[in-house]
């Protein structure tokens, strides 16, 4: 059976799957844009969460399983409404940082998209870390510190430096594997 959840086609095997999506999505679709747009301050921002949010409920196909469409949507929908700030904040400060390099060429639209991307990764990398190894990986990363110099900026040993990126490089690498 193939059901529209406002414009996205999605494929069920299951007709009462199809119905409880149905059911939740015009019980709940009204509510949750004007939850987001409270939060956004935007409506299409929040229009187009809300439809993100229908469509990871459409993909889980456990819809007949909510007890509490409500809850669920609220949590999916703040999920990506953290997303969201995050990656505003994240290209504005590129942006900010692109504008102070005064380059002569400008990234196309596709660099400026990968890049974007790119940062948002290392940000959710660097985010699983403490914050003496989050620091450490930015001093020694972007600043470009020597591992003594990170030492004595944390006040702690060198070798403590090794394992905070140690750390570092093992989220990298776990954040590839997703």
């Amino acid at each position: 059976m193939r059901h529209n959840v406002n414009g996205h086609a999605a494929t069920y095997t299951d007709p009462v799957e199809s119905l409880a999506v149905q059911r939740i999505y015009h019980e709940h679709h009204v509510w949750l844009q004007a939850w987001l747009r409270r939060r956004l301050g935007c409506s299409q921002q929040a229009a187009d969460l809300a439809q993100d949010t229908f469509v990871r409920l459409v993909s889980t196909q456990q819809a007949t399983q909510l007890r509490e469409p409500r809850a669920w949507l609220t949590t999916v929908a703040h999920g990506l409404v953290v997303n969201f700030w995050r990656r505003r904040d994240i290209e504005n400060a590129y942006l900010q940082v692109l504008a102070e390099q005064q380059l002569e060429t400008e990234p196309s639209l596709e660099q400026h998209a990968i890049i974007i991307d790119t940062l948002l990764e290392i940000d959710r990398m660097i985010s699983t870390l403490s914050a003496k190894a989050r620091q450490a990986f930015l001093w020694v990363h972007i600043d470009g510190l020597t591992y003594q110099q990170v030492a004595d900026h944390l006040g702690v040993s060198d070798r403590m430096v090794k394992k905070y990126m140690a750390q570092a490089m093992f989220a990298c690498l776990t954040c590839q594997d997703r």
